[in-house]
């Protein structure tokens, strides 16, 4: 049923815990190309120059996981590959706007036929030809109009480029008709603390500055709502500050520590995470460092950054993850041609197959700056599958002189061979967003397989139970630093499950310390298993959140 018969409550997929009202706010849609196509030939150069400075310049502006994908999206519009064909079909006599539609179009296909963390650049693919095109015709930029008062944006999608271009003073929440739930969106929504529902089927069909609320919680829109509702956003509004003035460590009510920590991108990400209550963290994206050049950052970059992280947590636990690119964070230096599907390619700690050179120099740069800065990071690699992996990255990160090493487990094979891999390593992360995706065969960028993709799905979980009980009986650390990690619901499964440390957006941190707090280990203990038990993800976060404790129930709204 149509919004127009008379839908007062559209459903999607929600992303973060705020309730808000307000005013929609839609964004400017692509550019039409006329039927005469257009544009004059000599500019299809500078266009894709301009487009690909100006998105580079937001990425130097951005921080973390925002500045990762701009940063990689500024690459597309840079691609020589992408340019030279647009400029053949400019010689065989298509309008330059026609040349690029349809040579962007081509790599949509691909992309899209390659599936996995690829097919998730479609979005950015199309943005750059969104923004191409506009300069070729001299149109103005797609995206978000200027917001004059707080708004609801709401797009078809929105490109990592359109987010970075919003005023977040003034947006209330983030809704979009496609996209998923670990989506670009999504997470770059949820770094900035931003409300989002996804997949939300007839909300393009809303006219600009129609009331309604949103609820990221239940992932709904309501048009019109009423008093009720209102109340409630209000009473959620309250309860998220009252929150954040408990600043103590993360632990459950009977005192079992759980550290909860940060997800950061950039320096400039820690030291606005070391101005919060946090307990260090959880994970260091370094790759944000190479995205959008055309060669690697010197060792002396690098030593810079890292020591600015290291100061900004003197003392405490900075977990790094070394230079996770490839699949949707291609490296221009780095990336092999040809991949089929790259999210089962050469990506993450596998580069070192080809450029072991890029993950010596790192390790060094980490070296150095804990050397310069007498702050011990525990440094990690991503995409480890075997325990030879392991152990053939602790020895040349322990040759380097790093002292604390790791590894990520996002894939089955890791999981299944924590035992092992913990012989080799002193602590491991899990991935759940990777993780859920190899466990599941299913791609993140397709938002109808959601279901497929929840980090509550019990296979998902088998696994994430496999690796800290293999974590318990090493007495080593196993933390999460998934999109998980940021439910408070789930929160209590994992650390149930025997996760000794969270890691997530700085403004989720408070939520999960709350629910923590409310539960003994033993109520998480049972959590776990009940979630373990269910038959299907929905089943599993029902049965766990009827044994919540009442208080976490009515403050979160779940």
């Amino acid at each position: 049923m149509s919004v127009a018969a008379g839908r007062r409550t559209l459903a999607g997929v929600g992303v973060g815990r705020g309730l808000v009202v307000g005013p929609i706010a839609k964004a400017y849609p692509s550019p039409v190309i006329p039927p005469q196509g257009g544009g004059d030939p000599a500019q299809l150069g500078p266009a894709f120059d301009q487009v690909a400075t100006s998105l580079q310049a937001r990425a130097q502006a951005a921080t973390g996981a925002l500045a990762a994908v701009l940063g990689a999206t500024a690459q597309m519009a840079a691609d020589p590959a992408l340019r030279a064909e647009a400029e053949q079909r400019v010689a065989a006599g298509e309008t330059p706007a026609e040349a690029v539609d349809r040579a962007i179009a081509r790599f949509v296909d691909m992309f899209t036929a390659a599936g996995g963390a690829l097919a998730e650049r479609v979005t950015d693919l199309r943005s750059v030809r969104d923004r191409v095109v506009a300069v070729l015709l001299d149109l103005d930029e797609p995206g978000v109009p200027p917001l004059t008062e707080p708004s609801i944006v709401v797009a078809a999608d929105l490109a990592p480029a359109d987010t970075a271009a919003l005023d977040v003073r003034q947006v209330l929440a983030i809704v979009t008709e496609r996209g998923g739930p670990t989506g670009h969106t999504a997470i770059i929504a949820g770094q900035l603390g931003i409300p989002c529902v996804v997949r939300t089927t007839g909300i393009m069909d809303l006219e600009p500055g129609t009331e309604v609320a949103v609820d990221a919680v239940t992932g709904t829109v309501t048009l019109d709502p009423g008093p009720e509702i209102r109340e409630q956003s209000r009473a959620r509004r309250a309860a998220a500050v009252a929150l954040e003035s408990d600043t103590a460590p993360g632990a459950t009510a009977d005192g079992h520590a759980v550290k909860l920590m940060a997800n950061i991108g950039t320096g400039k990400d820690a030291d606005r995470a070391g101005a919060v209550p946090t307990e260090g963290v959880g994970l260091f994206r370094t790759e944000v460092l190479y995205l959008g050049r055309a060669t690697a950052p010197s060792q002396a970059e690098q030593v810079a950054e890292y020591s600015r992280v290291l100061r900004a947590f003197a003392g405490g636990k900075v977990v790094v993850r070394t230079l996770d690119a490839g699949a949707d964070k291609p490296l221009p230096f780095v990336t092999q041609a040809g991949e089929e599907n790259p999210a089962l390619g050469v990506r993450g700690y596998r580069l070192v197959r080809s450029h072991p050179e890029l993950l010596d120099t790192q390790l060094e740069a980490l070296a150095r700056a804990q050397a310069e800065t007498g702050t011990t990071p525990w440094v990690m690699a991503p995409m480890v599958t075997t325990p030879a992996e392991a152990r053939d990255f602790a020895a040349r990160a322990r040759a380097a002189g790093v002292s604390i090493v790791g590894v990520m487990i996002e894939v089955p094979a890791a999981a299944l061979r924590a035992r092992e891999i913990l012989a080799e390593v002193d602590f491991v992360s899990v991935g759940t967003n990777d993780l859920a995706q190899y466990t599941m065969a299913s791609d993140r960028l397709r938002g109808e397989l959601a279901d497929l993709l929840d980090p509550w799905q019990p296979a998902v979980l088998d696994l994430v139970d496999s690796t800290a009980r293999a974590g318990l009986r090493a007495r080593k650390p196993v933390g999460v630093c998934g999109e998980s990690a940021s439910d408070p619901v789930l929160a209590l499964v994992l650390v149930g499950l025997g996760v000794t440390s969270l890691s997530m957006s700085v403004g989720a941190i408070p939520a999960v310390r709350y629910a923590l707090r409310h539960h003994t280990s033993a109520e998480c203990a049972t959590m776990a298993a009940t979630a373990l038990a269910a038959q299907s993800a929905g089943e599993g976060r029902a049965a766990v959140v009827a044994l919540l404790h009442p208080d976490v129930r009515e403050t979160l709204g779940v």
